[in-house]
Formats: structure tokens, C-alpha cells, sequence
């Protein structure tokens, strides 16, 4: 996976609609537009074929834009001496503006996309629907698309969709009715979020994100807040060792563990935070637990903490500038009140991790926990899967209006006050000023005990460094996933972290 992708920022189907209506009103026209977005479908289709050794081509035309993309890039692949054929949803006479010019200029074989024969085929473009679709496809287009679906698994043929798998909702990422299962995607100006977003993400296959002529000045009257989750976003504040510094100048990471029969998860936490960077890491352990952890650890030190009173002592260090809780501290009373030690307010700073049990704790009452979160003395990453976002933030976590993992995470971070790292394949990291990433790619390996752990002792590491929240969040997702990636087949939590200094290499690589 290369460091950066796709260009950062995401678009909604609205802001994309917004950017192309500014082009056109700037004076380009919109004829030249659709011809640029053809040029770059036909090329991505001849690459296919020409590995492939195929020569036919179909195109599936749409009632709207995309399908005059559609036949725009037919046009250019039979003028390269591709066979293609064009079917359409809908006659020619049916279309307007340039999508009809697109159809004039087309002289080739057109039928009805209904009667079309996918036997012979070497390639498929879906040029039916893009990201503009706002409503479940018809029965018409569900039959021809999972027709489509179907013929693509049997022949192990190839599928490029324009702009976006038919059926795939360009800002949720949702399946309207059915969608095109496409083994390569071409967008055009700006990735939207829909495209990373889960299950859409899962319909794209290879992602191409091409220019066609829209300036990146158009950006800055979007409002653009949401950003793919790559290393230009946070690489800038990624905290180094500077030659005159000493381990206090590179923070103090506090981790909280639980009972003598839940300590590894937390060891794993400390680990993590270690190696992402803290100059010193503590775990705080109740005594039942002290002689088990101290005979685990070498590099992190070991200090007795019983209960909230004996955290708040271990925390009264103000060096000691993150703190972690969560992982094996056990669903409790006592949980509840160490989150709120951790979180009282104090003249200095202090960043915290809440994970796990540090937040299905406050199941019952969630509005205590963000209360806490929104008076604590430096920021608050929260870092749920979707069961314990569903437990703490149920008002947030309903389907009403479309609404996406993205809509979910704001709103949670929004009520809460707190970064709000909510897990998964497709990460989303919220801030409550609005600011959102989208992780583009992880590891299937990633699915195994203590992986989580290891997330949340990385955010404690690059916060304990003084890195803003949202960053610190974002580039610890990144790294966690990176790290995955590199190890491979067979990963464990510890491989993660064995692997993150070589992941600093890349990263400091990066940025000389």
C-alpha cells in the first residue's frame, strides 16, 4: 500500500455535485468534462484488456451522466479497434443534455441493456448509475446488475464501473437494492466517502481517482472535513526524538490494568505506547495483580493503583500526561469511578484513552460518561468496535435516513465532547470540531484478540507525545493497520508490535 494513495480529501455526492456545477459555471464546458472522464475509463479498460489479451468489450449505459461517460469511452475504445457493443437502460431519444450529445456521437451496435448477452464478452463498463444515485434501483436495473453479478463470478471476467459501482450510494456507501460487483472503480477529482465506507468499499475493487479538469482551488469553498486516512493528513505532526530532549520530553503514558486474571491486555497497551514513541510508560496495577505484571515487564514500570483513590495518587505525577483504560479493567462500579479519576479536571494537561470496559461501563448512563469527557483536562479519544458504540451511543447508532458509520462517529463525537475512533475494516475517526477520517484499507489479519489493545496503548503513545486527537487518533490507526499489513499471514497482537519500528522507518522516510 503506498503511503498516500488517493489525494486527501473526500467529497459527499453533493460536494462533488457543487465542484462540477463551480467548473461549468468558471467557463469549462461540461461536453469536456465527460470527454476527459471517458479518456481515463478507456484507459484504465485497455490496460485490463491488454494483460488479459481480451477484445470485446460491452458497455452498460445508464438514463443520466454517467451513462454519456459511458458511451464517450465507447466511442474511444472502438476508435482503438476494441469490438464494443453499447447497451442502454433507456433509448437514446430519452436523454438530454450531454449525455444525449455523448449517445449521438456513438455509431456502433446499440441495443436494450434488457436483451443484452454477456456470452463472449472480455470486458464489462458499468456506466449505469453514479454517485448521484439518491433512490434503490428499479426491478429492471436489479436484474441486469445481478445478472451481471452473476456472469462476472462464473467467467472470472473483469468489471470497470464509472465513478462508482451501480447501486452502491456515493456518500453512505450502502447498497441501494443491488449493486455492481467491480473489479476496478474510476472516480473523478476527489475519492468520495462512499467509495471507502462499508459495503461499498467492498464493490470497488481498485480504485482510480482521475483529474479531469476541475481546478483543487474549487476545494476550498466546500467545506471539505472529511479526509482519507493517510499519512499527509498527520505526518507533519508526528512527534520525533530531538537531539536535545530526554525521555520526560517525549511524555509519560499511564495504563490501567485490571485484576491479577486480566492483565495481559493491558501489558499489550503499555507495549504498544512504548514503541509508538513515549519516552516512559507506567502500568497502574492493583496489588492482587502487582507480582503477575511486574514478572511480565521489563521496559514498562509497575506501580500499585487500587481503585480510583489509588489511580488519582499514581496521576497526582503531573508528568505522567496520558493515561489508558479499558482493556481488562472489568465492567464495574469501580471502572466507572476510574474513568472519572482519570478525567477530573486539572491546571495541566492530560490526554486519555478510553477503550473497552472504560466505556461499556457507563452502558446504563452514558451521559455521566460525557460528562466526564467533556470537562477532562486534555483530549479524549474514545475507541469502540460497533458493540460498544451500539451500548454507549444507541441514539446515535440508528439507520434513520441513510445515515452512514461517518454520520454515526460525528454525531458521537459531537455529544461527547471526545475524538471517537470508532473500529473496524473501514476505521472512522470523528473530532467533535467535525473533522473526520476514513481508513481506506486493513488487514483481515487484524482480527484477533489484543489487536484493539494494541490501537489503544499507540493513541496513548502519540498523545503522551503532545499530539492533537484527532491526529494522534488518525495516525494510530494508520500505523496499527500498516504494521498488519507488513507482518502478513498469521499476525497476533505482538507481531504489531515487533513490527511498528520498521513502520517509523517508512513513516520518517517519508518525511525527509
Amino acid at each position: 500500500m503506498p503511503l498516500s494513495p488517493f489525494p486527501l480529501e473526500l467529497l459527499t455526492t453533493q460536494q462533488m455535485a457543487r465542484a462540477d456545477r463551480m467548473t461549468i459555471e468558471s467557463g469549462v464546458p461540461s461536453i469536456e468534462l465527460m470527454e476527459s472522464a471517458a479518456v481515463a475509463i478507456a484507459r484504465v479498460a485497455s490496460r485490463i484488456l491488454q494483460r488479459t489479451s481480451g477484445r470485446r468489450v460491452l458497455v452498460l449505459c445508464g438514463p443520466g451522466n454517467n451513462g454519456g461517460d459511458g458511451y464517450v469511452a465507447a466511442r474511444l475504445l472502438r476508435a482503438q479497434r476494441y469490438k464494443v457493443r453499447v447497451a442502454s437502460l433507456v433509448p437514446p431519444d430519452q436523454l438530454r443534455g450531454d449525455a444525449a450529445r455523448a449517445a449521438a456521437g456513438w455509431t456502433g451496435t446499440l441495443l436494450p441493456a434488457q436483451e443484452c448477452d454477456f456470452h463472449g464478452v472480455d470486458l464489462v463498463i458499468d456506466a449505469l448509475f453514479g454517485t448521484g444515485l439518491a433512490r434503490d434501483l428499479d426491478p429492471t436495473a436489479q436484474t441486469l446488475v445481478n445478472r451481471l453479478n452473476q456472469w462476472r463470478r462464473e467467467t472470472k471476467q473483469n468489471v470497470v464501473s464509472v465513478d462508482i459501482p451501480s447501486g452502491v450510494d456515493g456518500t453512505t456507501g450502502a447498497i441501494r437494492g443491488a449493486a455492481v460487483e467491480a473489479d476496478e472503480t474510476v472516480t473523478f477529482f476527489r475519492v468520495k466517502t462512499g467509495h471507502l465506507l462499508l459495503p461499498g468499499r467492498s464493490r470497488c475493487g481498485r480504485l482510480t481517482c482521475a483529474h479531469i479538469g476541475i481546478r483543487s482551488s474549487t476545494l476550498e469553498t466546500l467545506g471539505v472535513r472529511t479526509f482519507v486516512n493517510a499519512p499527509a493528513l498527520w505526518l507533519s505532526a508526528l512527534p520525533r526524538p530531538k537531539v536535545e530532549g530526554h525521555k520526560y520530553t517525549r511524555g509519560h503514558a499511564l495504563v490501567v490494568s485490571g485484576g491479577a486474571s486480566f492483565t495481559g491486555a493491558a501489558r499489550l497497551s503499555a507495549a504498544a505506547a512504548l514503541r509508538s514513541g513515549a519516552g516512559l510508560v507506567t502500568l497502574a496495577s492493583p496489588s492482587d495483580a502487582l507480582l503477575v505484571n511486574a514478572s511480565a515487564l521489563t521496559s514498562v514500570m509497575v506501580r500499585p493503583a487500587d481503585g480510583a483513590k489509588g489511580l488519582a495518587a499514581v496521576l497526582a505525577d503531573e508528568r505522567k500526561n496520558a493515561v489508558a483504560l479499558g482493556p481488562g479493567l472489568g465492567v464495574s462500579e469501580a471502572s466507572c469511578e476510574q474513568v472519572e479519576a482519570a478525567l477530573t479536571p486539572q491546571a495541566y494537561r492530560r490526554a486519555a484513552v478510553l477503550d473497552a470496559d472504560a466505556l461499556t461501563s457507563f452502558e446504563s448512563d452514558p451521559f455521566r460518561l460525557w460528562r466526564a469527557t467533556r470537562a477532562a483536562p486534555g483530549p479524549v479519544v474514545m475507541t469502540p468496535h460497533a458493540g460498544e458504540f451500539g451500548r454507549l451511543f444507541a441514539e446515535c447508532d440508528n439507520d434513520r435516513a441513510n445515515r452512514s458509520k461517518l454520520d454515526k462517529a460525528r454525531d458521537a463525537a459531537r455529544v461527547s465532547g471526545a475524538v471517537v475512533l470508532y473500529k473496524g475494516p473501514d476505521t472512522v475517526v470523528a473530532a467533535p470540531d467535525g473533522r473526520v477520517s476514513i481508513q481506506s484499507w486493513a488487514s483481515p489479519w487484524l482480527a484477533t484478540a489484543g489487536s484493539g489493545d494494541v490501537l489503544t496503548g499507540v493513541v496513548a503513545g502519540l498523545l503522551a507525545q503532545r499530539m492533537d486527537g484527532f491526529l494522534a487518533a488518525s495516525c494510530a490507526v494508520w500505523m496499527h493497520a500498516r504494521a498488519a499489513e507488513i507482518f502478513g499471514p498469521g499476525l497476533i497482537a505482538d507481531d504489531i508490535i515487533a513490527t511498528l519500528p520498521q513502520v517509523w522507518r517508512e513513516l520518517c522516510g517519508a518525511s525527509d
